[in-house]
């Protein structure tokens, strides 16, 4: 590896000198490796199942997220669509991403949407898709030869940590970690003993829960999946902050679960939201083009 030092107050003499706040830059040119890493036949494979639905920033977000999968070795992506069809948007994006991938769709009746659904606590957004995706899993993969590897859902607007997908990589059964933004705090997380086992969670919001976690904080053996066919995110009877519960009630009991993240005390995944862009000048004066794929 080259490094690289620069002198910038003596290479432009005509900069003000600030001692204090010059610093020598360390620059790096290295050519680190190929995107996406080669396939290895031994190494655990990481399916990360993607809810997604039509809005301005969804191949934004589909982008930024498909950048980060492309530094990780042996990744599959299941992206499911919330829709009718499979939209010609996605399909282009993972032609081109360069990744393993397996393309699905299935639409959320409007009656069960957030906000006007008729289950008193409503449904989240992406149930339907990530019980797909576990489908194609379990039609995938035989639970009498399954293959080595753990299961991810990953939303696409959070931001991932690349160390993240190796600390699940090798899951025996259920791994969970913290997450940053989630329930009005800079962080949630599992508490975990000196032992190294969980025995409850950090978290403000109905701290009680059998698994008070968010979406983004576990990783799933597919052994497990695969054994567990009966495993699948609830529709009805499931409060507001229970998807997750409802899930791994179903997997495994808080003994059975594996603290990654050096015990739950590092941050390797961000609940972030993209602002809503403000398109008030869509189609006035003839600026608006459907043609350009935004």
């Amino acid at each position: 590896m080259e490094e690289i030092v620069l002198d910038i107050v003596s290479s432009f003499p005509s900069c003000i000198r600030q001692q204090s706040l010059v610093a020598t830059p360390k620059v790096i040119q290295n050519y680190v490796y190929s995107r996406p890493p080669p396939w290895s036949d031994t190494l655990p494979t990481i399916f990360v199942i993607t809810p997604t639905y039509t809005r301005p920033v969804q191949k934004a977000e589909l982008t930024r997220l498909a950048n980060t999968f492309l530094h990780v070795q042996n990744l599959h992506w299941v992206v499911v669509e919330d829709s009718p069809r499979r939209t010609n948007l996605v399909s282009n994006l993972l032609e081109k991403a360069g990744l393993n991938f397996t393309h699905l769709n299935v639409e959320t009746p409007k009656s069960l949407k957030l906000g006007l659904s008729w289950i008193p606590s409503h449904t989240p957004r992406g149930t339907l898709q990530r019980n797909l995706g576990l489908h194609w899993l379990r039609n995938s993969f035989s639970n009498s030869a399954p293959p080595e590897g753990v299961v991810y859902f990953a939303d696409d607007d959070n931001t991932y940590s690349l160390e993240l997908f190796e600390e699940m990589r090798y899951t025996r059964r259920v791994s969970v970690w913290p997450v940053a933004f989630v329930g009005g705090l800079r962080y949630e997380s599992p508490k975990v003993s000196p032992e190294g086992k969980v025995v409850g969670w950090k978290t403000v919001f109905d701290p009680n829960r059998p698994f008070a976690i968010d979406m983004a904080g576990f990783a799933i053996s597919i052994k497990l999946i695969l054994e567990k066919p009966q495993a699948s995110f609830k529709l009805e009877g499931v409060k507001g902050g229970y998807q997750e519960t409802s899930l791994l009630k179903d997997l495994v009991t808080m003994d059975g679960l594996e603290p990654k993240a050096a015990n739950c005390t590092k941050v390797l995944v961000w609940h972030t939201r993209t602002e809503r862009p403000t398109l008030v000048n869509e189609g006035k004066r003839g600026f608006t083009d459907p043609r350009v794929e935004v």
